[in-house]
């Protein structure tokens, strides 16, 4: 069986008598014992090796005990240190507690028991300053773990499970966040409501895992075809919702219609059984104030408009009813800059 640590002491004082009683008093009662005939010789020792508890005399040649004090209370507040002094001087022994000292003895010892009392209660003392701030340090990093626990619980919260996108919760909260901005600064702002065309016969012949991939993968570029502002959100299904704060209409239509030519032109996975032999989107687009000013009768009409989109898509009509229309490349680089 391993012996506990014997706690260690650090004696000062230049009279050799007083140095030699103490420490053996102090060795009798079970602590390891260093002595210090001055107070450089002190600081020498307790720079090579911590003491949590220094005794030391206050009336020294060259740097006195008070000076001692102070300065092991600069490099180490946690050690407990204990002045000794005569009867003549007791002023200075309070002096040296003001500077931070926890108890001083007088010389000389008229019972021994008050010394072994007194260092006792000193490395009590520091046993318990240790105690609490290990309890402290684990308090914050028990806070610090919550914390971290409730931020990934409202990120959980606020997404989609599927595809990481905000989640139809989040939107709303955001919507309505966005209607109190508008009204306070007359600026406008656009809602796109995206829907995968044909997204059943995708999942019927390629499965629904396939279905689900297919979703994480146009989630992702349209992550990477807006601004950090807008909010990408997963509406349900295979339907999105993109609100562009501070948006015309002219530039979401535009934004729309290049959204369309992306999904349009990347190569997703099994898009050859699709009508078309690729993946498409429909979209319906609408701006605050002009298609409405609350947030029910933006989403019932970027609703409507995206199923007329639909249709038109299904006529031959791609786009129309949001005059999308067909835009050159140096116009979508317009309305790029323009934002």
């Amino acid at each position: 069986m391993l012996m506990a640590e014997k706690q260690r002491i650090l004696v000062v004082d230049d009279q050799a008598l007083f140095l030699r009683m103490m420490s053996k008093i102090l060795d009798d009662c079970g602590y390891e014992v260093t002595e210090a005939s001055n107070a450089y010789e002190a600081l020498e020792f307790y720079l090579q090796r911590h003491f949590p508890l220094v005794v030391t005399d206050v009336e020294m040649p060259g740097m006195s005990g008070i000076e001692l004090v102070k300065t092991l209370k600069h490099i180490n507040d946690n050690t407990e240190i204990v002045v000794m002094n005569s009867y003549a001087s007791l002023d200075t022994a309070l002096t040296a507690m003001r500077a931070g000292a926890y108890d001083y003895l007088i010389k000389p010892f008229g019972d021994i028991e008050v010394i072994r009392n007194t260092a006792h209660r000193a490395l009590e003392k520091v046993k318990l300053k240790k105690q609490n701030q290990n309890l402290i340090e684990a308090l914050k990093q028990h806070n610090k773990a919550l914390q971290s626990a409730n931020a990934r619980l409202r990120q959980l919260a606020i997404h989609d499970g599927l595809t990481g996108l905000f989640n139809h919760r989040y939107l709303q909260e955001r919507l309505k966040a966005e209607l109190d901005r508008a009204d306070r600064y007359p600026e406008p702002f656009s809602i796109l409501f995206v829907d995968v065309d044909y997204f059943k016969i995708y999942n019927d012949t390629n499965g629904h895992l396939k279905g689900d991939q297919l979703l994480k993968r146009l989630s992702a570029l349209f992550l990477h075809s807006f601004r950090k502002t807008d909010v990408v959100a997963r509406y349900g299904g295979d339907e999105f919702v993109i609100i562009l704060p501070e948006t015309t209409k002219y530039q979401a239509q535009q934004l729309a219609y290049n959204l369309k030519q992306r999904v349009k032109n990347y190569s997703f996975s099994s898009s050859e059984s699709m009508p078309g032999g690729c993946i498409t989107i429909s979209i319906g687009c609408v701006t605050y104030p002009d298609d409405g000013t609350g947030a029910t009768e933006l989403i019932h009409r970027s609703d409507q408009l995206l199923y007329a989109d639909k249709k038109n898509r299904s006529n031959g009509e791609e786009g129309r009813q949001n005059d999308f229309g067909q835009q050159a490349d140096e116009t979508i680089s317009k309305q790029n800059s323009i934002r």
